[in-house]
């Protein structure tokens, strides 16, 4: 017993040993690795480190940008009833394509009447007209008797003179009495019928004459009735045109070629003049703005290259350019522009919007939405 006891204890000091071995060779192996996974973090961390700073230095890069593109509202010019809707969600649509058609029935009323006018108007114009031609000829028909007038007058001066001249030869033979009373009498009635004779030529010329003045007033004022005439044709057909114009507008077209956004328009419905009934999403051009920081901007120039990944393709990368960047900061546009001379001024890296122009060379840009995110980066350096 006591020898099997003894080898007993002898084989267990034997283990012990032996595995006191295993556990420091197995230490110094892990030892090892962890020193060699160490020294490859910190080698993987310094490349890592070193490609970032090399690649900041000749790039920026920024995720507050997205996809931008031109949105025509379709806005009616006048108010009115829905006829008919033409257009449905999300529909394509090409420029001059109607979208929406107006009840006109209205509108034709007043281009009837718009036109109504226009014809009175001209009437009015051939009145007057008419009635300068009266007056034209009242006018040669006046000058025509104040000749007349003054042709009697000349005639009833010569009969004066002779009557006058009569009675002085007579009146020197009465008192001879070479001639009777009565020849005196008859010369005497002569040059007296003459003169009154020549008073009432000269009455009847004057009486002729304002006539004349007259006539010519009303040929005038005339003349001024045509010029009235036609400027009330001229309101009458701006009247017609406008009228035809807001009949037009009862038909309510595509503006441009593009996408039509959700509409919720029914027949019956009321729709008023400036309001937004959808919109149409243009799509000949889209584009990126991207908002980089203020301190981003040293290095950066119209023209450099930039490499846009938006979140819809995550695989695939659009070649793009500066074109241009904003005149001023995205913040000054607000509602409520910060005050940077407010006491209570607390410094906030400001961001410039930058338009940046797609390659329309790739096929994919037509896949892009605007309002799609995207991560710009330009590099300053091919």
């Amino acid at each position: 017993m006591e020898t099997t006891e003894i080898v007993e204890n002898k084989s267990s000091k034997k283990m012990k040993v032996e595995n006191a071995t295993n556990d420091q060779v197995a230490v110094k192996k892990k030892n090892k690795t962890f020193a060699i996974i160490l020294v490859v973090l910190v080698a993987l961390g310094g490349y890592y480190g070193v490609s970032k700073y090399v690649h900041g230095q000749n790039n920026e890069e920024t995720e507050d940008a997205q996809v931008n593109g031109n949105i025509s509202p379709v806005i009616p010019r006048i108010a009115g009833y829905i006829s008919s809707v033409r257009i449905k969600d999300n529909q394509l649509v090409k420029k001059g394509d109607t979208l929406v058609i107006l009840d006109d029935r209205e509108m034709k009323i007043k281009v009837m009447q718009a036109q109504a006018a226009l014809d009175n108007a001209k009437s009015s114009l051939s009145v007057a007209h008419a009635n300068t031609s009266a007056a034209a000829a009242n006018t040669v028909s006046s000058q025509s008797n104040i000749s007349t007038a003054e042709a009697n007058i000349e005639a009833a001066k010569v009969r004066l003179w002779r009557a006058e001249k009569d009675f002085a030869r007579y009146s020197d033979l009465i008192k001879d009495h070479s001639i009777t009373e009565v020849q005196y009498e008859q010369a005497l009635a002569e040059k007296q019928t003459a003169e009154r004779q020549l008073k009432i030529l000269e009455d009847q010329k004057r009486s002729t004459e304002s006539q004349s003045k007259a006539v010519a007033s009303q040929s005038n004022a005339t003349v001024q009735q045509i010029k009235v005439a036609s400027s009330v044709i001229k309101q009458r057909e701006a009247d017609l045109d406008n009228a035809l114009l807001n009949l037009s507008y009862t038909v309510i077209v595509a503006q441009a070629d593009g996408q039509v956004s959700a509409i919720n328009l029914e027949p019956g419905q009321l729709v008023q003049a400036g309001q937004q009934l959808c919109n149409i999403v243009v799509s000949d051009k889209v584009w990126v703005t991207a908002n980089f920081k203020e301190t981003q901007l040293e290095k950066m120039k119209i023209g450099q290259s930039v490499t846009v990944e938006v979140d819809a393709f995550p695989h695939h990368k659009f070649e793009a350019k500066v074109a241009s960047f904003s005149p001023a900061t995205g913040s000054r546009f607000a509602l409520l522009p910060p005050d940077n001379a407010s006491g209570n001024f607390v410094k906030v890296v400001q961001r410039v919007p930058v338009r940046i122009e797609l390659s329309n060379n790739d096929p994919m840009v037509k896949d892009l939405r605007p309002g799609m995110n995207v991560i710009a980066e330009v590099h300053f350096k091919e």
